[in-house]
């Protein structure tokens, strides 16, 4: 019998105050739709990381809690070994910031070292970018699907030679309102909507099964039919 596909949810104490950990539970029901057996596994800090993670994924969180967060992360270790292995990491806004070099925290924009899983610096912005999101993603087929979600973050983020945008902003701010929102780099991706954004977006959550499966999915039909309106509704909005 074939294991079930092992998405870790990391540090809900610390990353999980915006609802981001319905990402999750996106991903889970889309490999049962498909009869793929999966499993969600919570960790908290002080719990060891599971080696096995096909999915590890990190959310939103305040200052305090990133610092704890990097030093549990980089203690345990088991996040880094499993990148090497061939496991996507998806982080959302404080987990985006944390998987970078560098991010600043506190009024005094203290420089703290982050993860260093993405070539990505995170300082204060100018000003707090809060709202709608729009973004234009191209997908490995070459195809570009719209990504709707909301954004709320003080940091603003600046790639690296290392880092590839995920996507490039229709409306909202993004990365540094330098027209980019989001990195990726091997199978790390960051971003800053929140929604959950997998939510809003199934095309990006099938993208980030197939890298953990390293295979394509059948595609969905009546599943994606019946959330589509809600889909189009989202973006018309933002859009007005």
């Amino acid at each position: 019998m074939t294991a079930p596909v092992k998405i870790v949810l990391v540090y809900q104490s610390l990353l999980g105050i915006y609802g981001d950990q319905g990402n999750s539970l996106v991903l889970r029901q889309r490999l049962a739709w498909r009869g793929i057996a999966a499993e969600v596994v919570v960790v908290e800090p002080g719990e060891a990381l599971p080696a096995d993670g096909s999915l590890y994924l990190l959310g939103g969180g305040e200052d305090n809690a990133q610092t704890t967060a990097v030093r549990e992360l980089t203690r345990d270790g088991t996040v880094f070994r499993a990148v090497e292995n061939g496991a996507v990491v998806f982080a959302v806004c404080a987990g985006y910031q944390i998987c970078g070099q560098t991010f600043t925290i506190g009024e005094n924009d203290e420089v703290r070292e982050g993860l260093g899983l993405l070539d990505v610096t995170t300082r204060r912005g100018a000003e707090r970018a809060v709202g709608e999101i729009l973004t234009r993603w191209t997908r490995p087929d070459g195809s570009e699907y719209v990504l709707t979600g909301f954004e709320n973050h003080g940091g603003y983020t600046y790639l690296g030679s290392d880092a590839a945008p995920l996507a490039h902003v229709e409306k909202g701010v993004g990365n540094a309102g330098d027209g980019t929102e989001g990195a990726v780099q091997g199978r790390v991706i960051g971003t800053y909507p929140h929604g959950p954004v997998l939510a809003r977006n199934p095309a990006l959550a099938d993208h980030l099964l197939e890298l953990a499966l390293d295979r394509q999915l059948e595609p969905l039909t009546r599943a994606e039919i019946e959330h589509d309106g809600l889909r189009r509704e989202r973006i018309a909005f933002a859009r007005r």
